[in-house]
This record gives structure tokens, sequence and C-alpha cells, in this order.
């Protein structure tokens, strides 16, 4: 994307925002755009080709997924997450998929539940390709988490989860350096598919919420683990 804007059309402005958008989630989630640096509007417009109207209408975009906050007399800054913020992502995350687990045994059609049973299959071969080393790249259409939460069907939880909390876990995700576990991950993934598959939510919900108390407690062990270093 390397044309600027050539007039004030709202349309234009708006598709180009969400443009931005997008490839500023990516800079941040890859860590490009590393926690607490500050954002140069002229410097990101001349690296997005865009004008400044599409790129401030990006930034509060961000700032309402929390990645991007503000200070007085700093300005822009991508959001720097301490373990404390990490608690509390994680906890409130907990709660939620759980919730979204349960629904998503309920409201799933036949064909969503052989996609996720395809999706699985295709993060199994990954893995044994890198020899249990690694998950595959987990990113909207190919995260488990991502098709779940979608299942539930309830539209603010979405909004919850993928608006609010996705970006920010994502985030941490790519940038932690903490310990890849892939092979427990997908087994804790394919016991999850199949509470889902039997229709069973009390389970399907029991099983996210202990998948997610776990890695919260591991990402809590890497930090202590870090300060203690």
């Amino acid at each position: 994307m390397t044309e600027t804007l050539r007039n004030n059309d709202p349309v234009r402005v708006g598709t180009q925002a969400q443009e931005v958008a997008g490839l500023l989630i990516g800079d941040i989630i890859s860590g490009r755009l590393s926690q607490g640096c500050r954002i140069s509007e002229p410097e990101l417009s001349r690296k997005y080709g865009v004008g400044r109207g599409p790129l401030r209408e990006a930034l509060l975009k961000l700032e309402g997924t929390g990645l991007v906050v503000r200070a007085p007399h700093v300005g822009a800054t991508v959001v720097t997450l301490n373990q404390s913020d990490l608690s509390e992502i994680f906890a409130i995350r907990e709660a939620l998929e759980g919730m979204a687990a349960r629904l998503a045994a309920i409201h799933m059609s036949d064909q969503q539940l052989l996609d996720l049973e395809s999706l699985l299959k295709t993060h199994a071969s990954h893995i044994h390709e890198q020899n249990g080393q690694s998950y595959i790249d987990q990113e909207g259409d190919l995260d488990f988490h991502y098709r779940v939460i979608n299942g539930s069907c309830n539209q603010r939880l979405i909004r919850s989860l993928c608006d609010e909390l996705y970006y920010l876990i994502q985030m941490y995700r790519k940038t932690s350096g903490r310990p890849a576990r892939p092979e427990e991950a997908l087994t804790e993934h394919q016991m999850i598919f199949r509470a889902l598959k039997e229709r069973d939510g009390e389970l399907a919900e029991i099983l996210m919420r202990r998948h997610i108390a776990r890695a919260r407690k591991e990402i809590e062990q890497c930090i202590d683990s870090g300060h203690q270093h």
C-alpha cells in the first residue's frame, strides 16, 4: 500500500484506516514495534504511504483494542504489559473463553466442527514436521481459540475476546520468549474438541478454563524466573 490519500472521501479514508490498522497490528504483534516504543506519526505515514487522517483513525482503533496508549507530553506509544496486566488479562480470558466453549458446544454447526477437526490435523502435522518444537503460527482462522470463540455465536462475547483481548494475547504470545509446549497444547485442544463434538458444554468449559489457567501459571513462572535472573 503505497498510494497516498488523494481526496477526503470518507469511504476511502475508512478503508485505508482499516488497512493501516492491520499493518500496525502486525508490526506490534511481531515486535517490529516493541512494547513501550513511541509511535511517530510522520515516520509511520511515510512507511505505510498514507496521509495523517487514515493513520490517526487507525491509531484510535488500536487504542480501543489496548495495543496503543496515550500519555500527556508523550503521545501515542505501544502498550507495555507487566505481570499484573497479564494476570488480569488471562483471568478474564479464562472466564470468558470457558463460557465461549460452553456456548460453542451448543451452537457450532456440524460443518464448523468438521472444519475445526481439520484445523487440528493441520496443527498436528506441523508439530510433527517441527519435531515437537513449535506450534503453527496461530492467527485468525488458523487459531483454535479464535474458531471456538466465534462458534459461541454470542456477539458481545466475541467482541470482548476478539476485539479487546485477542491482540494483546497474540502480542505476548509472539514476543515473550516463553518456552512453547506445542504437544501439550495440541493434546488439550483435542480434548476440548472432543467435548465440543459430543455437545458437552459443561466439560468443554472445564477443559478450556483448565487449559488457559495452565498457560497463565506458566506465564507467571516465566516472569518470576526472568526477575530472578
